[in-house]
């Protein structure tokens, strides 16, 4: 009997830097939620090796998969012959800043820990999560999240409203690595205010939720690519109470009050090259 999972994507609904640290790397602060748009994988045992097939959206099956990072890390605590068969089932928009190479590495943890029989708890499979990419941790835990550090300290929030959420996917990729290197400390916009988002999520206030949006990676992507600009005006004029930037882009999101409300104005809007989903936040 094989093990299904679902390998949700996510939003950010604030996201803040920091500074930028020593090694590279950049301090956030960032409040992540869980959306219903997911992939799936299927995993069977199989006597030797890892082998991995993909359907839906085209994704390499190469050595630099994050599925089959996940599986040879989890192989050097497991038999070195342990096996299995992976098919994923893609929905996720790829590169789009929606997570979901990520999530697909977290779905691979806890399947195939469980398929193997590892008995890993969630804090081992934290720190291997953590060794994979900056949001593999975040899409192990799911829900609604404080990030912090590099994105790995993560504190659950109350579980946010079930609000509509209208995804606009470019068909253009954004390199997150080139938009952490054009970041610039002094000017990084509306930054946002942590503690009042977290109250307009537990008043389950949608107005106060999409007026305290903020991404501080707009400041570099919007000028690198002002077409996601038109993006957040549309999804604005189709009815949406708020749009942001997910992640370092190119995906463009706004809120609405349900998800009926959502696949409505998905249906309604036209936008030339783009891919247009509608989802909800769990």
């Amino acid at each position: 009997m094989g093990i299904r999972l679902k390998a949700h994507g996510k939003i950010n609904l604030t996201l803040d830097v920091l500074a930028r640290r020593p090694d590279g790397y950049h301090e956030v602060e960032m409040i992540m939620q869980s959306i219903d748009l997911h992939d799936v994988l299927e995993i069977d045992s199989q006597t030797t090796g890892v082998s991995l097939s993909v359907s839906g959206i085209p994704v390499t099956t190469g050595e630099d998969n994050l599925v089959l990072k996940a599986a040879h890390l989890l192989k050097q605590i497991a038999h070195p012959e342990a096996g299995a068969n992976i098919c994923l089932y893609k929905n996720i928009p790829v590169a789009a800043g929606l997570a979901g190479g990520s999530t697909n590495a977290a779905a691979a943890l806890k399947g195939l820990n469980k398929l193997w029989n590892l008995g890993l708890g969630q804090e081992q499979l934290m720190i291997l999560a953590a060794k994979l990419g900056a949001d593999v941790p975040f899409c192990l835990e799911g829900g609604t999240v404080i990030a912090r550090g590099i994105g790995e300290k993560l504190t659950p929030l109350d579980s946010a409203p079930p609000f509509g959420v209208v995804l606009v996917k470019p068909s253009f990729g954004v390199s997150t690595a080139q938009v952490y290197q054009g970041l610039r400390m002094g000017h990084l916009g509306k930054r946002p205010e942590t503690q009042i988002m977290i109250e307009a999520l537990k008043e389950h206030n949608l107005c106060n939720v999409a007026k305290e949006l903020a991404n501080v990676l707009e400041s570099v992507t919007l000028k690198l690519y002002p077409e996601l600009i038109s993006i957040k005006k549309h999804l604005i004029d189709y009815g949406c109470q708020g749009a942001l930037m997910s992640g370092s882009g190119p995906t463009v999101f706004g809120l609405t009050e349900n998800l009926a409300r959502a696949n409505k104005i998905a249906d309604q809007m036209h936008l030339p090259n783009c891919t247009i989903l509608a989802t909800c936040m769990i």
